[in-house]
């Protein structure tokens, strides 16, 4: 979608509704946002609804780095103690290591 062609409310629009996507534990949406909107928010010159797509663009920002640090966290914890939680370790796993850890 080129951004240049939208006018100023629908960007606004749009920029709210992947804004608010993102709360339905689809971070990626967040990502998508930033990227897209960016440029919008903080390099083009001010216009009615950028300040509204900049507290979004933000908050996005801030929701991303939010959920790659606790999947991260979540992902190196389990990762370094699958082997000693035993069964409970396998079972909540989505495949079955074999082997010795």
């Amino acid at each position: 979608m080129n951004l240049e062609r939208v006018p100023n409310e629908e960007k606004l629009g749009l920029c709210r509704k992947y804004y608010l996507g993102g709360f339905a534990f689809l971070p990626f949406l967040w990502l998508v946002n930033v990227v897209w909107f960016f440029r919008e928010a903080f390099v083009k010159p001010a216009y009615t609804e950028q300040l509204q797509i900049k507290t979004y663009v933000k908050r996005s920002a801030l929701g991303l780095l939010l959920w790659v640090a606790v999947l991260t966290t979540w992902i190196t914890i389990y990762q370094h103690y699958r082997a000693q939680w035993g069964e409970v370790g396998d079972y909540i796993s989505f495949t079955i290591p074999l082997g010795i850890p």
